[in-house]
């Protein structure tokens, strides 16, 4: 059974910086593209940053780039998300996702997706 346990959330202010790990069991990991994605208190669900099975390919939503940085440790399972300059919109729930197919492009799609983790909540204050 595939499992995604994330950590590393909190309540930080904005400008600070907090990195989220995403922790992968029960798939071999190393196959398979990994996201974050984030709802915020009445909103939808929101694509954050993807990355490919094997790490060198990335893709962002515009409103993280130069902020927000998504990279895997395939040893450990394991994926990260380095968020820099946190702003007050960053506010939200982030869960990472696992991929259904194995060596697939990155994707925004969360249809592409088929297990999730329960999130790890993230809140930043002025």
């Amino acid at each position: 059974q595939v499992q995604l346990v994330e950590s590393g959330g909190g309540l930080v202010q904005a400008g600070d910086s907090l990195r989220l790990s995403c922790a992968a069991s029960g798939r071999p990991f190393n196959r398979y593209g990994m996201a974050w994605f984030r709802q915020a208190p009445g909103k939808e669900r929101e694509f954050v940053a993807a990355i490919n099975w094997s790490g060198r390919d990335t893709e962002y939503t515009d409103s993280v780039k130069g902020r927000f940085i998504i990279f895997r440790d395939n040893a450990k399972n394991t994926v990260f998300l380095q968020m820099d300059s946190l702003k007050l919109e960053d506010t939200a729930v982030y869960h990472c996702a696992v991929q259904s197919k194995a060596f697939r492009a990155t994707s925004s799609d969360p249809v592409e997706y088929d297990y999730w983790g329960q999130g790890t909540q993230v809140t930043v204050s002025s």
